[in-house]
């Protein structure tokens, strides 16, 4: 059996609506979750005196980051400060 062309629309249309229904809201953007948008985050880092720095490192490096933010259980940041602290004194 062929369906019509308006038909076919009706149906992906209402499979559509269907799943964005059964989706639903994930808690992250929820009413409990405070979130900053960059303006303000960018701010708040400006204010603490937080200046945003990016360079490349080899993968054996970071592998070896990483494990050190597991094992102390910190925020990378923290980390990655309290090393380069260490290291330049």
């Amino acid at each position: 059996m062929t369906l019509k062309r308006t038909e076919l629309a009706k149906n992906k249309m209402l499979k559509a609506a269907n799943m964005m229904k059964a989706i639903g809201i994930p808690d992250r953007f929820g009413k409990g979750s405070v979130m900053l948008d960059k303006k303000e985050q960018r701010k708040l880092d400006q204010a603490a005196g937080l200046i945003p720095f990016a360079c490349k490192l080899p993968a054996d490096l970071v592998k070896a980051l990483n494990a050190e933010i597991d094992k102390q259980g910190g925020n990378a940041n923290e980390v990655v400060a309290e090393m380069l602290t260490k290291a330049l004194k």
